[in-house]
């Protein structure tokens, strides 16, 4: 892995991984998109789901009941694009990239939502696995997405997620490829940090999430694996966005998986221990 004093160099941009939050949320607003992982390495990430006021408790209770893959950080108040987790930020304007639902369709996938933010939105920020992943190098854990310069690949599961008002949904997983001698490591590095997914879901078989071909995420990018790799799967906070394909609300905005909010909070913040 190249490593600049054990940082990521990202897919993003050759020094994406020592900018500042507000640097990198000044480049997205800009115009940049791409996936984020390492990017200001060491500051939280988070996903963003923006729904009406009127879908605001469906979420909050779905996140609830499912706090694996939906930790929530932070929740802002109807109409508002601002977020204590970043002094300054425009949840408008501020991520790489968007998606735009439509009843459970998506219907674009722009850089900036301001032309279709409304008064009544709601936005939920989850924590994300991204943020684990300085814990992850820090103790020697290859990250393979990050060295092959692809977006994490994520996977729909055959899990389904506890059911909230009129949210239902499977659970979405992110995989990392992780040797054996590390993979000790990376269950303990994740478990202290429950408020960006925690701990794997399942390491081995993918067949056992109803995962059919790791070669074919339903997001993101493939990553090769090399020989004895184990696949590891995480929660990831892609789930909601599978929720709105199964459920169909009529409206809601989203990051694009693997490109993510830059939170002023760093990693260690959300350490348990």
């Amino acid at each position: 892995m190249n490593r600049t004093q054990d940082r990521p160099v990202t897919a993003l941009e050759p020094h994406a991984h020592a900018w500042s939050p507000a640097t990198a949320r000044a480049r997205f607003r800009a115009g940049l998109a791409g996936p984020t992982a390492g990017v200001a390495f060491g500051h939280t990430q988070a996903n963003l789901i923006s729904v009406p006021a009127d879908w605001a408790y469906d979420v909050l209770l779905f996140c609830q009941r499912n706090p694996k893959p939906c930790p929530v950080l932070d929740v802002t108040d109807a109409g508002s694009p601002a977020t204590v987790l970043a002094e300054g930020a425009d949840l408008r304007t501020d991520l790489p990239r968007y998606r735009v639902w439509r009843d459970g369709e998506l219907v674009d996938e722009p850089t900036d939502v301001t032309a279709y933010w409304r008064a009544d939105l709601v936005s939920f920020l989850i924590g994300c696995s991204f943020t684990f992943e300085s814990a992850l190098t820090k103790a020697g854990v290859p990250l393979r997405h990050i060295e092959q310069d692809r977006n994490v690949p994520m996977y729909v599961t055959d899990r389904q997620c506890r059911p909230a008002g009129r949210l239902h949904g499977p659970m979405v997983v992110s995989m990392r490829p992780v040797q054996p001698e590390h993979l000790s490591a990376a269950i303990r590095e994740t478990s202290l940090l429950p408020a960006v997914h925690g701990s794997p879901v399942h390491c081995g078989d993918p067949a056992v999430l109803g995962i059919e071909d790791l070669a074919r995420p339903g997001f993101g990018e493939p990553v090769g694996l090399r020989p004895r790799d184990i696949p590891v799967f995480w929660a990831c906070g892609v789930t909601p966005q599978a929720a709105f394909m199964a459920s169909r609300p009529p409206f809601a905005l989203t990051h694009a998986p693997g490109q993510m909010f830059l939170t002023d909070a760093r990693d260690e913040q959300y350490r348990v221990a």
